[in-house]
């Protein structure tokens, strides 16, 4: 499942970027530049893509920083008590050899 969510991180920055060099390459190469509504749509969409790169940006720290959190509290739950650590990693690889069997 991890390595599931890391090819699915992956793609997603990769198509990022794909885009925003396409986009990049796009803005540069096209349109008469003394028209002034392809100056107008150009800024527009330059800071569009600002306004997206720094939400992207944003948003890969605010989930990278929560799984680190989460990380952190089963680490010190597993810690604290890990008896109940084993038990509950126990059930989950019975739950998940069970799913497995049945395909």
């Amino acid at each position: 499942m991890v390595k599931e969510t890391e090819a699915f991180d992956t793609s997603l920055d990769d198509d990022l970027t794909l885009l925003t060099e396409t986009l990049e390459e796009v803005l540069k190469s096209s349109g008469d530049p003394t028209d002034q509504k392809y100056i107008e749509l150009k800024t527009k969409a330059e800071q569009a893509l600002e306004d997206v790169k720094s939400r992207v940006s944003h948003a890969s720290d605010s989930y990278y920083y929560r799984a680190k959190n989460v990380a952190y509290r089963a680490d010190d739950y597993v810690h604290e008590k890990p008896w109940q650590g084993i038990g509950i990693g126990a059930a989950a690889g019975l739950v998940l050899g069970l799913l497995l069997a049945r395909r």
